[in-house]
């Protein structure tokens, strides 16, 4: 979708809930959705919305370090920083980890903080070392038996059976 003001995509989607006309729909770029900001928008936007935009929008990175940071990629499901950005969706748990430092001040800015204040699931989750360590193992295992040799794949297969049961205890 382009932006309202220009021939650029539009990469915010602003819904403004007006009492007398209804929502209001904006599709701007980065810049104009700057300006539009800026200005508080159509009308009596809440200013809690507005100004949680206008803080993602003054994060302290140039064009370069974000090309830079668009790069990177998780090891585990393969996603990049920049598939991230656009979907808004990351691949795996282990991704929380592979993009720690970049998400902390996107999480600390969309939420307010960065600790999980919410429930949490009652059985234990395993953490994202220990599932991306699994992962490994298993893909090695399995990369051994196609290769025929099955004391490697036993010992690996051991390896996976301990660290299951380290996690299934410590629940």
């Amino acid at each position: 979708m382009k932006c309202q003001q220009c021939e650029r995509e539009a990469t915010f989607h602003i819904t403004e809930l007006t009492e007398p006309t209804g929502p209001h729909i904006v599709h701007l770029c980065e810049e104009h959705a700057r300006i539009y900001l800026a200005q508080g928008g159509a009308g009596a936007a809440p200013a809690s919305v507005a100004g949680m935009l206008a803080k993602q929008l003054q994060l302290d990175q140039t064009a370069e370090q974000l090309a830079k940071l668009d790069k990177k990629t998780c090891p585990v499901c393969g996603i990049t920083f920049a598939e991230f950005r656009k979907v808004g969706r990351l691949g795996c748990a282990y991704d929380y980890e592979c993009f720690k430092d970049d998400l902390e001040q996107l999480l600390v800015n969309v939420h307010g903080a960065s600790a999980h204040q919410g429930k949490r699931p009652s059985h234990r989750v395993t953490p994202p070392d220990r599932q991306h360590e699994l992962i490994q193992l298993r893909r090695e295992m399995h990369e051994a038996i196609a290769k025929e040799e099955y004391e490697r794949a036993g010992k690996l297969r051991d390896r996976i059976r301990e660290l299951e049961e380290g996690i299934d205890s410590a629940s």
